[in-house]
């Protein structure tokens, strides 16, 4: 969800306001999923790198994830939204780590739509800890190394018992994946697109879609 900074500066106002009106646009990206046919929607709100940005922007998005929380968990769980967090959670304030936690229970029952928000996310640090539970695993026993295949290391990674992404969409302009999913989207299909986050509307998400569903997805076969 690149670009609220941008959106923001390009118009003269505090970066915080595009993240504002980002998360604005998060509701209703989620609420259109399901009539897509997308039942598993992943976000990438804060990566591992963020943390670089000025105290004031990352305090802010902090606040934003706070209050996106406190006022969606009603609304999301009637809608059917299942909610879940990826990220190494262990820096984040306690306080909004135990609001992540109660929403992921609060809404554990849903399946109308999996959303997926990843905080303090990054795809090499992901592997790396996943890593570290295989060293440990090893040591103790309770893998034997040579018996380690992929879908035991992914089941160690944050998004474990969770689908592959199909689609991986970038907004913004820019073409580059910064750290996301490096594992699981091997095989994703990709779409980058000039449109700054906060003015991503379902519609061009539709027009994605469709556009997805006409690609020959051959994983590294031939079609017959």
């Amino acid at each position: 969800m690149d670009g609220n900074g941008r959106w923001a500066t390009n118009r003269g106002w505090p970066r915080l306001v595009g993240h504002r009106r980002g998360a604005e646009r998060v509701r209703e990206i989620v609420k259109a999923a399901p009539d897509l046919g997308i039942k598993w929607l992943t976000l990438y709100a804060f990566s591992t790198e963020n943390w670089k940005r000025s105290t004031e922007e990352v305090l802010g998005l902090m606040a934003i994830f706070a209050r996106y929380i406190e006022r969606e968990a009603e609304r999301l769980s009637k809608a059917g939204v299942r909610m879940r967090f990826i990220g190494e959670r262990g820096r984040l304030d306690p306080k909004l780590q135990r609001m992540m936690a109660g929403i992921e229970a609060r809404t554990a029952n849903c399946d109308r739509l999996n959303l997926t928000v990843a905080v303090n996310y990054g795809g090499r640090d992901e592997i790396l800890r996943a890593v570290k539970k295989i060293a440990e695993d090893a040591a103790s026993g309770v893998l034997d190394p040579q018996h380690l295949t992929e879908g035991a290391f992914a089941d160690r990674l944050d998004t474990g018992g969770l689908p592959d992404p199909d689609l991986v969409i970038r907004t913004s302009g820019e073409t580059r994946t910064s750290n996301f999913l490096p594992w699981q989207a091997a095989y994703a299909e990709y779409e980058f697109t000039g449109t700054l986050w906060p003015d991503f509307t379902a519609e061009e998400l539709a027009g994605i879609v469709a556009r997805f569903g006409n690609r020959e997805r051959r994983f590294g076969g031939v079609l017959k």
